[in-house]
């Protein structure tokens, strides 16, 4: 088998769909879970935080674990897909009940259920979506193959996002009106509200999952049939330095992604003025008068505002524009990042990108409540310098992949990516709990009076000055990345030829 092969345009599309859907749990966890535990499920925050925390350390435990048993994998569909295949049920079961508020409960039972689907929730994640990116690494070994490869995927990750982004809120405002049945809209009804809107997501899912399997083969072996232990594999690992800086990029990485969705999220519900997001909203034509129904799309994804500053959904479609405008330019951006990555290589790239995304955020601080269009055009920026990073660095674990079959002659994927996966889910951990910490410890934050004048400096802090230091980390330690393009471009060529005399000695 050619294990540099050129991938179709349907195979290169249909592994996208399986990260698509992920990305509907994922996006909705950076996004929004933070404050549906507090806001809308009605747990304190020092209580969110243990259920954000917990789960997703469990999850970070369990990803080496699927590592392990992935790489030992052995059907006539191969190592991997049939992970995504048998999750599929199990991941739409859960996603419904872990946006599901029962009523009538105690505090403690609360408590419980929300820490028992989260956990359940991340499992089932780590499940399907480790496998499914140890998946790229043995569909081609052609870098240029997977640099593409990586590019159709968080393509179809930020269609993902601009959904979720930019439709969640909106859609959970209008079925929380529904529900209330043209009175004030409270807290049962946006309960309602998140329910209905996660069974429409969860549907997607399904869907998408099923193509992934449908579409994609595996086609990298092992050049050795030679049994190793999880222990020798994870010893070995040890001594890869690319894989260690890597390891830590993760777990910051996705710590600023978790940190930053609970705090922009109170940023634009918060900090920015009201009136200055109506005024903007109102020129992109989302308003309408008290009583007057719109008629199409827009109206019914919730996008229209009716009234004036004071409507309930002013934050929500103002945010959600935000979110769907930067998502937007990720996905064009995205496509010029393979021709990025073949004339500077990915190191160089992702650097300057993590770089520049470092001054965009500190800048984001300096804004007044009332500067709406300079949110809007920090964003843009942000996106623009951070878009290319996405599919690069993802190619980026791949080569750590192969760095550790170059050096040692041993291959262990799902090992390389479950311990990366490991870093990922802490690091949303971490992110997520210590916006919460830092806000309660530094600006006496309550859930009860979020609109308090400390707290609202501290979404303001947050957002700019704290997820603007974690991106300069981030920066440095891709700087110390070892795997510059010389270097990847000969482990290829080696590692091509090793596997055809491989190839030819066991035909």
């Amino acid at each position: 088998m050619n294990t540099n092969q050129k991938l179709s345009f349907i195979e290169k599309s249909g592994y996208s769909c399986a990260d698509a859907a992920a990305n509907f749990v994922f996006m909705t966890m950076v996004l929004f879970q933070t404050n549906f535990y507090t806001d809308v499920f009605g747990l304190t925050a020092s209580a969110a935080a243990m259920i954000l925390l917990w789960p997703r350390l469990w999850d970070a435990v369990v990803d080496p674990i699927v590592g392990i048993l992935a790489d030992r994998t052995d059907t006539r569909w191969g190592k991997f897909r049939p992970w995504i295949l048998f999750t599929t049920v199990p991941w739409f079961i859960v996603m419904i009940l872990a946006y599901t508020t029962p009523q009538g409960w105690s505090m403690g039972a609360m408590i419980a259920y929300a820490c028992i689907t989260n956990t359940l929730l991340m499992t089932i994640y780590s499940m399907n979506n480790m496998p499914y990116a140890a998946l790229g690494g043995v569909m081609t070994g052609d870098l240029n193959e997977r640099t593409k490869l990586n590019s159709f995927r968080f393509v179809a990750v930020n269609a993902a996002q601009f959904i979720v982004g930019g439709f969640t809120l909106p859609l959970v405002a209008k079925f929380a009106a529904g529900h209330a049945g043209g009175n004030a809209v409270g807290i049962a009804d946006k309960q309602y509200g998140w329910h209905l809107t996660m069974m429409i997501w969860a549907v997607l899912c399904f869907v998408l999952f099923l193509i992934t399997f449908a579409t994609t083969k595996e086609r990298i072996k092992p050049t050795t049939t030679e049994k190793f232990s999880p222990k020798q594999d994870f010893l070995a690992l040890l001594k890869n330095n690319p894989w260690k800086v890597m390891w830590c990029w993760t777990l910051v990485h996705f710590a600023i992604l978790s940190f930053r969705g609970g705090a922009l999220y109170n940023y634009y519900h918060h900090y920015a003025d009201k009136a200055a997001m109506f005024d903007a909203v109102q020129k992109f034509g989302l308003v309408l008068p008290v009583g007057a129904t719109g008629n199409g799309l827009l109206e019914w994804l919730g996008y229209i505002v009716h009234g004036d500053a004071s409507a309930a959904n002013v934050a929500d479609v103002f945010n959600s524009i935000v979110n769907m405008m930067g998502t937007a330019i990720t996905i064009i951006v995205i496509l010029l990042s393979p021709s990025l990555a073949k004339n500077f290589g990915k190191k160089a790239v992702a650097a300057a990108g993590f770089a520049l995304a470092t001054l965009g955020t500190f800048a984001f601080y300096f804004l007044s409540p009332t500067n709406v269009w300079g949110m809007l055009a920090i964003t843009a920026l942000v996106s623009v310098a951070y878009a290319p990073t996405i599919p690069l660095t993802w190619a980026m674990f791949a080569d750590v992949a192969d760095f550790s079959e170059w050096k040692t002659g041993r291959r262990f994927t799902g090992m390389v990516f479950a311990t990366i996966g490991f870093a990922l889910k802490s690091g949303l951990a971490l992110g997520s709990a210590n916006f919460l910490w830092i806000m309660q410890g530094f600006f006496n934050y309550d859930t009860k009076l979020p609109d308090a004048a400390s707290a609202v400096q501290g979404y303001r802090a947050c957002s700019g000055i704290v997820v603007g230091i974690l991106f300069a980390i981030c920066t440095v330690l891709l700087a110390c990345y070892q795997l510059n393009k010389n270097t990847t471009i000969q482990m290829a060529n080696e590692l091509d030829e090793r596997r055809r005399k491989f190839a030819a000695q066991t035909k």
